[in-house]
């Protein structure tokens, strides 16, 4: 599958691009949470090997990206990012959907993510999308919330 809903399949020579993006989109919360947020933390060759990769692109480049962890239980949002440039315009909302469908063709009746506790308005977000906080990991120094949005079966 190289298409997903208008979106293209990241290949090994999309890195350097996937990774400048990344590190534009996860500035903010870097901030909030006065530390490296985990995507850039990642080697982003063992990302593209690993993981599906889905990437949004306007005229200056990648706009955002989507990436899924195919596990045998659920579909797994490992990072859905928008480049500073496209924030505001629904980008996100359409890769959102675009997990959705991925989890649909998987058969897969689950998504699950995390976010920081910090990051108040992604955690709004989600739910304003349908997922639940599911658990929250207190690590001492910083607060995972774990959310799970259950698919409708059937139909």
């Amino acid at each position: 599958m190289n298409e997903l809903a208008g979106l293209r399949r990241a290949m090994a020579t999309d890195r350097a691009a996937l990774w400048a993006m990344q590190e534009a989109a996860y500035e903010p919360n870097r901030i909030i949470a006065g530390r490296l947020p985990l995507p850039l933390r990642w080697d982003y060759g063992d990302v593209l090997r690993d993981w599906e990769v889905w990437l949004a692109e306007d005229e200056s480049g990648v706009a955002g990206a989507l990436i899924l962890n195919l596990r045998p239980e659920d579909l797994y949002i490992e990072s859905i990012s928008v480049a500073p440039r496209c924030k505001g315009h629904g980008l996100g909302n359409r890769l959102l959907d675009a997990a959705t469908l991925r989890a649909r063709v998987l058969d897969r009746a689950t998504l699950r993510l995390l976010t920081n506790e910090l990051y108040r308005a992604n955690v709004a977000w989600y739910g304003r999308k349908g997922f639940s906080i599911e658990r929250i990991e207190d690590l001492g120094d910083r607060r995972i919330v774990h959310m799970v949005r259950r698919l409708p079966t059937g139909g």
